[in-house]
């Protein structure tokens, strides 16, 4: 890199860019979770039957076996000491999420994976298959044609597999069979959790409830917790959330940047600034060249061999002569970047000069490095 910092302050000084600003107002639906109205983890053991020969080995996938069992013993079907060669089913761990306020009879995504040597699961049917919550009480029951998206592929000397093959989905393949037992319309307090805790962000939304529905409703409790009272209120609670959640607002922002150090991707808010600091940068070359002599012995000798000598030539160039640029404190660091961006600095090298700015203190927003 030819150029210096002093040419760098130059740039800065010429080279205009707009600041970021935090003036997009969101929704607070978009920015809080209602206390309660969540979603529930599922689970089921279940089995993917008629695959085309990828399924698993039951020799060794005892579980398989020892479900396809059961499954055909259940059905009637008594297989008590016979050996079971079947390759055309897998075992497979059935998970999803029961949504809140999710009635009986209502259908929910399903997805499957395989947890034995199966190939794959193209063409499979999963069999009944009962999904249970945190508290072991069945809450679904999935059953259904698995769809995947990748393939496997091979012959006698190659093989080629896109995608994940025994992984798959089951598009409503859930049956809800039991409800929640949550009385929402009987709530007289209600939570809001901020998906960023922030004590200003809590304090707009307060104040933009209060006043857009003209009554003291919302009480911030915390960074994180703004509280709903409905005591005395005629309207049922889903009503005052339907009201509340549409009502907009501009959240605060924390003052981060963000480096993604393997893509060389620097991301920066808007509230970012930097102190007055002195900079130098420069690029340190250095050359290493292998270049081994093979030293012969003389002719017609009888005890000579023919031997490699190493030969090393390290070459250290320094390719900048050493300047010392002054970045003004009234300079943001959006206009720091940009003016980087203008003398052709690489981002690797962008992020070197970021992360000494915040090791001398210079550099006034939480650096988070990925």
């Amino acid at each position: 890199m030819k150029h210096t910092f002093f040419a760098l302050v130059a740039a800065l000084t010429a080279f205009s860019l707009t600041t970021f600003t935090a003036s997009a107002e969101v929704r607070i639906k978009d920015i809080v979770d209602v206390e309660g109205v969540r979603g529930n983890d599922l689970l089921g053991y279940g089995l993917v039957i008629g695959l085309n020969g990828t399924g698993d080995t039951l020799r060794n996938s005892p579980q398989t076996e020892e479900a396809l069992t059961s499954l055909l013993e259940r059905n009637d079907v008594n297989i008590a000491g016979e050996q079971i060669r079947a390759n055309n089913v897998a075992a497979v761990i059935v998970t999803g999420t029961l949504p809140a306020f999710a009635r009986g009879g209502s259908s929910i995504d399903v997805t499957v994976a395989s947890i034995g040597d199966a190939s794959s699961l193209s063409g499979g049917t999963l069999v009944m298959t009962p999904l249970k919550a945190a508290d072991g009480s069945i809450y679904a029951v999935a059953q259904g044609s698995v769809l995947i998206s990748g393939f496997q592929a091979e012959g006698d000397a190659a093989a080629i597999t896109e995608g994940v093959p025994t992984t798959g989905a089951i598009p409503n393949g859930a049956r809800v069979e039991r409800e929640l037992a949550f009385e929402f319309g009987t709530l007289s307090q209600i939570n809001l959790a901020l998906r960023s805790p922030d004590f200003t962000t809590a304090t707009r939304i307060e104040n933009a409830i209060n006043v857009g529905t003209s009554m003291p409703l919302a009480t911030m409790l915390d960074a994180g917790t703004v509280q709903l009272n409905l005591a005395g209120l005629t309207a049922s609670p889903a009503r005052v959330i339907s009201q509340i959640e549409n009502l907009t607002l501009t959240p605060a922002q924390q003052a981060r940047v963000v480096v993604d150090q393997r893509s060389g991707t620097i991301v920066l808010g808007s509230d970012v600034k930097i102190s007055s600091v002195a900079v130098a940068q420069g690029n340190l070359s250095i050359r290493i060249a292998e270049t081994p002599v093979a030293v012969q012995p003389n002719p017609f000798s009888a005890t000579g061999e023919t031997i490699v000598l190493p030969r090393t030539q390290i070459d250290v160039v320094d390719a900048e002569p050493g300047n010392i640029g002054i970045v003004e404190s009234n300079v943001t660091l959006s206009e720091l970047v940009a003016g980087l961006n203008a003398l052709g600095v690489s981002p690797r090298e962008m992020i070197d000069i970021l992360k000494s700015m915040k090791t001398a203190g210079a550099l006034h927003a939480e650096l988070i490095l990925q």
